[in-house]
Order: C-alpha cells, then structure tokens, then sequence
C-alpha cells in the first residue's frame, strides 16, 4: 500500500508539473521574434516593396492601425537614421504580434536562434517537400523512445529487488510512459491553431492531462 501511496503522489507532482509547463508560452523557443524568423522576414519585404500588405498578417485588425503608423514612420525616416527606424519598426511589429498571442516580448533575438525542428518546417514549406522534416522528427521521435524504454527495461527486471531499485524503476517508468505519451497525443489531437498559438514555439492544449491513469 506504502508503494501505491508514493507511486501515485510521484506521478500528481509531475503531472502538476507537466500541466504549468504545457500551460505556458515557451519563450526559450520562440521564433516569430528572430531576425530570421517569417514576421520579421515579410517585415523585410513590405519594407522593400514599400507595401504593408504582406506584414499586416502577422496582426490583429485591431492592431492595424499602430502598424500602419509605425510603417510609414519607417518609410518617411532620412537614409542616415533608416537602420535604427526599421530595427524599432521590427520591435514594434513583433511585440504587437506577441501580444496578439498573449505572449510576452524579450526582444529581438539573432538570426539562427531557432529551434532547428522550426527552422526545418520553414524549409518544408519553401521546397514544397516535407521529406527532411519528417527524416528529422521521426529520427529524434525513435532516438527518444528507444533512450527512455532502455532504461525503463533495464530497471524493470530489478524494480522488485530493493525499495532504493524499485524507486529507479518507477523514475524511468514515469519518464518512458510520459514521454511516449505526450508524443502520441501532440499526435493524434485536432488542430489548436486557432488562437495562432503555434507560433513562437507553444501550443496550448485544449484540457489537462491526468497524467496519474496509466
């Protein structure tokens, strides 16, 4: 009874974890605010092109008005002040577009701090081939089960030997079963793009986990 008892509080801790960690923007891997990144890239060529039309995606309606604003700010500024005009156009723009998402604005990040599994969607989408992105996701996908089950089957065969190797056990059981988990449901859900949560690296699960039912 002792072992059900910590067995389950072990498995509530974590989920209790794991729910604030889902729950929350991941601003570690954002990438709608790298110079590199598609905001800020469409930014470039409105910029060009001298037209708003390809940025104002990237918005709300309701924010249109203090993009425009700051757009033709941008556009009205002397060559020897241009550079820091648009720099302060791109912050404007990516805050705004955070904000949209309910997320929060650090700043602008260098170009190449993006998650290479983004950075690799990006390509997909401007080759017209997903092949590389699934080689990349299905790879690092079979390198992490095959990890975590290792260590799960090698505690597995001990875990009824000593209270300190059935606690080893449980450790790697509660990250293998999770890990396999979290994968198949970001799997499997319906699309939760409709808040545009996607962008800057968190997507928002529609409910909890229990992650205590196994």
């Amino acid at each position: 009874m002792k072992y059900i008892y910590l067995f389950k509080k072990s498995l509530l801790v974590i989920s209790a974890i794991a729910a604030l960690f889902l729950a929350s923007p991941d601003d570690a891997s954002a990438h709608c605010d790298t110079l590199d990144g598609p905001v800020i890239q469409d930014a470039i060529k409105g910029i060009e092109a001298r037209d708003i039309t390809p940025i104002l995606k990237w918005v709300k309606p309701k924010d249109e008005k203090a993009v425009k604003t700051a757009f033709n700010k941008l556009l009205a500024s002397k060559a020897k002040e241009h550079e820091a005009a648009e720099n302060a156009f791109f912050a404007t723009l990516v805050k705004i577009h955070r904000a949209g998402e309910g997320a929060p604005f650090t700043g602008l990040k260098p170009a190449g701090a993006v998650e290479p599994a983004v950075a690799e969607a990006d390509k997909a989408l401007a080759s017209g081939s997903s092949d590389e992105l699934l080689k990349l996701i299905t790879g690092d996908i079979a390198v992490g089960i095959k990890k975590r089950y290792d260590h799960a089957a090698a505690t597995y065969k001990h875990k009824d030997e000593s209270v300190a190797q059935g606690r080893e056990f449980v450790e790697a059981y509660v990250a293998f079963t999770h890990y396999v988990e979290r994968i198949h449901q970001d799997a499997t859900q319906k699309d939760t793009h409709g808040e545009h949560a996607e962008h800057s690296g968190h997507v928002k699960h529609n409910k909890e986990q229990d992650h205590s039912k196994h």
